[in-house]
């Protein structure tokens, strides 16, 4: 169900990702349900995010320099407003918030990704990537219909973008190893 959790034999990796306080109750109760195993008990762990690139570097890949590479991006990037109003849903069922403007998002994740060329969005699975805030997939009981009834209290609603998060996700091991402030 979820976005950016891990994929394949290894045991975690790091995700650099954009948090949205506005739908972090939702997310994580969505989380609760479904990958209880990322559940994260770290207050600042974004369960409701835009990821921006990953799957990232390996936790002993992190270096200093290579977090002072994101933190130079962040600094370059002042912080910026985004507003959710419209639920889409993608062809692998994903469905998620589209995010207005999505440019800010697209463009974050071009300058990571050109600093880090050998970590694609999503692995270099699906192409071109759109920015979006995964809440949940389609599957019994749950439409793009349903969602829309679950947001429909919390949208439309604005919020300043204003870090970079570096999230590690691993079973039982979910966390924040920095938090990257925008513009500073």
């Amino acid at each position: 169900m979820s976005d950016g959790t891990p994929e394949g034999s290894q045991p975690g990796h790091s995700v650099l990702v954009v948090p949205i306080r506005a739908f972090e109750p939702l997310v994580r109760a969505r989380h609760e349900h479904y990958d209880r195993d990322y559940v994260s008990g770290d207050p600042t762990f974004a369960h409701a995010h835009i990821t921006l690139l990953g799957p990232w570097l390996q936790v002993n890949e992190i270096t200093p320099r290579a977090l002072e590479m994101v933190r130079e991006i962040a600094s370059d990037t002042a912080p910026f407003e985004v507003r959710f109003a419209r639920v889409a849903t993608f062809p692998n069922g994903i469905i998620h918030l589209v995010p207005e403007p999505e440019e800010p998002f697209a463009t974050l994740t071009e300058k990571i990704w050109g600093a880090f060329p050998a970590y694609p969005p999503y692995a270099g699975q699906f192409g071109a990537v759109r920015p979006h805030l995964t809440i949940d997939a389609t599957g019994p009981g749950v439409t793009e219909e349903t969602v829309r009834g679950w947001v429909a209290p919390l949208v439309p609603v604005a919020e300043t973008v204003d870090r970079i998060q570096v999230s590690w996700y691993e079973p039982g091991a979910c966390r924040t190893l920095a938090s990257l402030p925008l513009g500073e």
